[in-house]
């Protein structure tokens, strides 16, 4: 509402009987303010004064300032506090938290969408439609904007998180803040977990006396690096909220279309958001960082939509034992820079980091939804897709970084696929899958003169397909009454290469498609079989 600048009608101070029924209107509005809070927002004997503006979109708005800071503001007989308020009574609305790079957005007049929310250890507040709420950031507890609930708590767990979940009407850093002294938010930390929520058999992380004393520390001195901590445990070692329980989101953990376990999809998730934070968000710049910031600023916003990352759910547990592995894999150094905090002090940015596989049409739907994420397509050419730093960095060669802007969908995704180091996959009955570097040769039949001017066929690559080449050797010279020999392969280590006499391209035809059900693409010399009524 206040994104852009407004146009003031007028400015007075305000009469007695008026700041009487103003205090009126407060308690009514914000019932769990005392009346020494009511006082103290609006006093008796302060210069207190009522604007009456014009917002950019003409809503007639009443603001009341005080101090010099606009305290309050009215819209359709309904009564707002400011964030200036909000700072003073952090606890005087439901608060929900998202991520400290969706302020601009909220700023520049975007409502707050559910996917940008950071669902707390506790689960969300219980609001209704139409609901007064605050907006915080994730670490601190100072709330940033002022909205209204689009839909009910239990409306948005449904939904799955998806869709507009608070029309925002006044943002820290809007031109209504601006018209006030334009301090910063103060630094609150997160409030403690309730204590009767967090009983042994719901599986308490206050159990652990570290942590006690660490929400002690915060309690009485409100540290900033105990307060890391603090965050770190809860989500570390705590599932993501009780939302995640519910029937309607539940399914946003796993894949259903992945046969891993959910433990082993939690694994791949985490340690896909880790290494994506690392490549993506963390820069040299950064370190050292906390742990816990690591997980609740950057890891929990790589999470790729309809997925939820949950610690708790993955093989390790908590947080420090997967940091842990990825130190052992020196990918990263972990320090406790301060008792009982840890940090992440150093990246090996040259890291290969190997074990990733993504099949091709994995990699066109995570370019594909890259580019509509981040409003990439050409608004006037649909076929286009403007390039932006990360993808400059990932296709563009150093003499187009300047030159190339935008590249059509075909290039582009071709372009990506090239860049990366091509694997293959073989699958035998019974047997674990082997995964392979490089891209697969496939079985090569050539036919060879030898010095008796016989011809002999040769074989190649038959290891690649799980065949033993003896076994392969014996079916043919059985079938083909001929003599096999089995030798090294000239030029390939470890390969053998079988050898029939004659041209039996034609019984390996039928040996290879039928008997052992290979595809065709992947055998090449077929066409070599002798013509019919030609001798071999």
């Amino acid at each position: 509402m206040f994104a852009k600048a407004f146009r003031v009608k007028s400015n007075t101070a305000i009469k007695g009987s008026d700041r009487r029924k103003l205090r009126a209107d407060v308690t009514t509005a914000f019932p769990t303010l005392g009346t020494d809070q009511v006082s103290a927002l609006v006093p008796g004997k302060e210069e207190l004064n009522t604007v009456k503006l014009y917002a950019h979109r003409g809503d007639a708005v009443t603001v009341y300032v005080c101090g010099g800071n606009p305290i309050l503001f009215e819209l359709e007989k309904n009564l707002y506090p400011t964030v200036y308020t909000l700072w003073s009574y952090p606890d005087l609305l439901p608060t929900f938290t998202t991520w400290p790079l969706v302020l601009e957005k909220l700023v520049g007049g975007a409502d707050l969408m559910l996917p940008g929310l950071m669902v707390p250890p506790a689960g969300l507040p219980q609001v209704q439609k139409g609901d007064l709420c605050a907006i915080a950031l994730v670490g601190n507890r100072a709330p940033v904007a002022v909205g209204v609930a689009a839909m009910s708590t239990a409306e948005m767990l449904t939904s799955g998180l998806k869709g507009r979940g608070f029309s925002v009407l006044h943002t820290y850093r809007d031109h209504l803040w601006r018209s006030g002294d334009k301090s910063s938010p103060p630094s609150l930390a997160p409030l403690a977990l309730d204590p009767p929520d967090l009983n042994e058999e719901k599986g308490s992380v206050l159990a652990d006396p570290a942590l006690q004393q660490d929400v002690r520390r915060l309690t009485l001195e409100g540290e900033d690096e105990a307060s890391g901590e603090v965050q770190q445990r809860m989500c570390g070692e705590k599932s993501l909220s009780e939302a995640s329980e519910d029937p309607g989101v539940r399914g946003l953990n796993p894949d259903p279309t992945d046969s891993k376990t959910l433990q082993e999809q939690m694994d791949e998730l985490l340690q896909r958001c880790f290494l994506h934070t690392l490549k993506c968000q963390v820069k040299k710049a950064d370190l050292p960082l906390l742990t816990s910031t690591l997980l609740g600023s950057h890891m929990f916003s790589c999470c790729p939509e309809g997925r939820q990352l949950d610690v708790k759910k993955s093989s390790y547990k908590k947080l420090s034992k997967f940091l842990q592995q990825m130190q052992q894999e020196q990918i990263i150094q972990v320090e406790e820079l301060s008792r009982g905090v840890e940090s992440i002090v150093a990246v090996d940015w040259k890291h290969p980091r190997k074990g990733s596989v993504l099949e091709g049409a994995e990699v066109r739907m995570i370019i594909i939804n890259y580019a509509k994420k981040n409003d990439l397509v050409d608004a006037d050419n649909k076929n286009l897709v403007k390039l932006d730093p990360i993808l400059c960095d990932c296709i563009l060669e150093k003499n187009e970084q300047h030159t190339v802007m935008k590249l059509p969908w075909d290039s582009l995704l071709t372009r990506c696929l090239e860049r990366l180091q091509p694997a293959y996959q073989v699958t035998f009955p019974g047997q674990e899958p082997i995964m392979k570097k490089g891209k697969i040769c496939p079985i090569d039949i050539t036919l060879a003169q030898r010095a008796s001017n016989k011809k002999v066929t040769v074989v190649r690559n038959l290891e690649a397909y799980g065949l033993d080449p003896y076994s392969v050797a014996a079916v043919l010279q059985q079938r083909c009454q001929a003599s096999t020999t089995v030798a090294p392969a000239p030029g390939a280590k470890d390969g053998l290469q079988v050898q029939i006499q004659g041209n039996q391209v034609h019984h390996l035809s039928r040996l290879l498609l039928e008997d052992y059900q290979l595809p065709r693409k992947h055998i090449q010399g077929l066409e070599k079989a002798p013509k019919p009524g030609k001798k071999k």
